[in-house]
């Protein structure tokens, strides 16, 4: 049976890995671990071997301080597969999971992008915020939203959930690689924002809007802006998993540098 010490370990580096920015993962780190530098260490060290790659498929044990949390950088085997989508290569990741090209076969043939938990992550308070996402994403349906297709889990348990492939650049490498005037890029940015009011009447709050999670496209000559990413997402007026979500105290949600005044201040909520 794991110590309270283990436990209190695995919990600071859960928190830890969905912290995007160094800077605010080190204040995270200091005010969690505290005089304490050999847990520190410790859980810096499992942050360093989290970004290693290792087989999608195979097991990480987080029991172990020096295990690694396996992380794929690409499709080791043709054999790889979650239910019946054939993955290709990783094109994405963030805390709690990676994004592949996938390709369905039946009963649709279709190229698609697919987000599975990472493997040795699958805790309760992971697998809550992943449902939440892939609830926030299906009870939204607008052009620029990307859409869920399909959900399920993995043969051990992992769950995933399938969309809409967006084969685009963050929208500000978009606007400069192609020399867009101020008028384009209003545009562009009129069609985010409808996006986004259309989530806020859905009762779904982003929470972490930046250039690498509004993608454009192109569709019949025209440039189309997808927002995606709404792993830290919150719903207002409604729940979206039966599970217990919980931002714990004093942890920043979101990218700093792109966060409004009121979200950069420190939670201590319900997310």
């Amino acid at each position: 049976m794991p110590s309270d010490s283990s436990e209190k370990e695995k919990r600071i580096f859960l928190e830890a890995i969905e912290i995007g920015q160094k800077e605010a993962r080190d204040a995270f780190l200091g005010e969690t671990c505290g005089d304490d530098h050999a847990l520190r260490q410790r859980i810096e060290k499992r942050l360093v071997a989290h970004e290693q790659p290792e087989s999608l498929l195979g097991d990480a044990h987080l029991e172990d301080a020096d295990a690694t949390v396996a992380l794929p950088t690409s499709v080791e085997t043709s054999d790889d597969r979650v239910g019946p989508y054939h993955l290709r290569e990783r094109i994405g990741e963030g805390g709690m999971g990676i994004v592949f090209v996938a390709d369905q076969k039946e009963p649709l043939r279709r190229r698609v992008a697919l987000k599975v938990i990472k493997p040795g992550l699958d805790t309760d308070a992971v697998i809550a915020r992943f449902e939440a996402e892939r609830q926030a994403l299906a009870v939204m349906d607008h052009p620029n939203i990307a859409k869920v297709l399909d959900a399920g889990t993995t043969e051990k348990g992992r769950p995933y959930f399938v969309m809409e492939l967006v084969n685009g650049i963050a929208i500000t490498d978009y606007c400069d690689q192609h020399r867009l005037t101020i008028s384009e890029r209003l545009e562009l940015f009129a069609s985010v924002c409808e996006a986004i009011q259309h989530a806020h009447r859905k009762g779904i709050i982003h929470r972490d809007i930046k250039p690498s999670n509004v993608l454009v496209t192109e569709q019949d000559g025209r440039a189309i802006p997808k927002v995606i990413d709404f792993g830290v997402a919150k719903a207002i007026g409604q729940r979206l998993t039966d599970r217990t979500i919980y931002t714990s105290f004093q942890v920043v949600i979101g990218t700093p540098l792109y966060m409004s005044p009121e979200q950069a201040a420190l939670s201590s909520s319900f997310a």
